[in-house]
């Protein structure tokens, strides 16, 4: 889906005032990201929970701003330019539609929604309301990834890309008793930078899960999932929530395989590669470090505040994003059904799943998607 135009918020010297709608541990370190950041401001607080909201703001500094329930009620009497919603996934749908509801854009936590068919009605509410919809994929905005990026560009033609990721975290809560824990809560993050460094779509998954006899998980904690992309190329991702000792980067190791070379990177430090015909003179200089960038959901917050004063579109943007979870959604059905996804086939199923949920005008736009438009 190509992304429309949306509205912005001119700037007039002052910061973006945002309302915060979710105040758990995300949602606190979110309240930071506002606190610390020169271009926006805290107009408010929310959390089903008006304790919880009240505690939240307090711990961040600030006791003077609003704080409830009601994202409806709070707006009119706060005035905010946009919502950043850390609510768990099932909420997304309702706090985005209210937010678009009241005129407000959107930056969101990780997944758009709880289901593809929701974040395709998402997607088509963004388009019908003109308001900015951004997913916060956070660990898109590292310096050393940016590095890693650049450096696949000396490879020529990509063939393969793998991920891996091996860590073994006690979590406790929800994620030890969903189904699919690494799928459905952390591997959209590697899903949807192999689209950016590959600058490919995915075009079909076969995808496999098992729990290994020590997890403490309820559902399949180990994965492995192959994805054909657009323009040929592979990309492989194998990863473990149950793998204690050597244990990876957050950010998973990567290695990416070219016509000229190839190119590593261990999710933390500065990336390597060896090149055919680039080998480096004894005694030349190290490559310069990489520029420090804002990162992580600091990184999010800055390129969501540029886009709505500048109009351009950021990464994560909706119709961009909806791609990196129907990877997730694909994945899921392979590994359930044993069996090679179509990535066009799950798009099309959850879009007209999307249309039977949603109102007249979005399911309009759906089904102006589905025939090509």
């Amino acid at each position: 889906m190509t992304a429309p135009a949306f509205r912005t918020v001119p700037g007039d010297g002052g910061p973006l005032r945002v309302a915060v709608v979710g105040a758990g541990a995300m949602g606190r370190a979110w309240l930071a990201a506002v606190a610390a950041s020169p271009d926006v401001e805290l107009a408010c607080v929310v959390d089903v929970d008006p304790s919880v909201a009240r505690a939240a703001a307090d711990a961040a500094g600030a006791t003077g701003v609003p704080t409830g329930a009601d994202l409806t009620a709070l707006a009119a009497a706060t005035d905010p330019d946009a919502v950043v919603d850390v609510t768990v996934p099932e909420a997304h749908l309702p706090v985005t539609l209210t937010a678009f509801e009241l005129g407000l854009p959107v930056l969101g936590e990780k997944p758009a929604a709880a289901t593809l068919p929701e974040a395709l009605c998402l997607a088509a509410a963004a388009e019908l309301s003109g308001l900015l919809f951004m997913v916060s994929q956070s660990r898109r905005y590292n310096a050393e990834l940016t590095r890693f990026r650049d450096e696949t560009r000396r490879l020529g033609r990509l063939g393969i890309l793998t991920t891996e990721f091996f860590r073994a975290p006690r979590f406790g809560g929800f994620r030890e008793a969903m189904p699919h824990p690494l799928l459905l809560d952390m591997a959209i993050h590697p899903f949807d930078t192999a689209r950016w460094l590959l600058d490919a779509e995915p075009v079909s998954v076969y995808c496999q899960e098992f729990n290994p006899s020590w997890s403490w998980y309820a559902g399949d904690a180990a994965t492995t999932a192959l994805f054909e992309m657009t323009g040929g190329a592979r990309y492989v991702y194998t990863g473990s929530w149950c793998s204690p000792g050597l244990e990876t980067s957050w950010n998973g190791a990567w290695r990416a395989s070219g016509e000229r070379g190839s190119a590593v990177w261990d999710g933390d430090h500065a990336p390597a590669a060896e090149v055919e015909g680039e080998a480096e003179a004894e005694g030349a200089p190290p490559a310069p470090p990489a520029a420090r960038v804002a990162e992580g959901i600091d990184g999010a917050l800055a390129a969501f505040v540029h886009a709505l004063r500048t109009g351009t579109v950021p990464r994560g943007e909706i119709h961009e994003n909806v791609m990196s979870l129907a990877m997730v959604a694909s994945a899921v059905l392979s590994a359930r059904t044993d069996r090679r996804v179509l990535l066009a086939d799950v798009l099309a199923t959850a879009r007209a799943e999307a249309a039977e949920l949603a109102e007249a005008e979005v399911r309009d736009i759906l089904l102006a998607h589905g025939r090509g438009r």
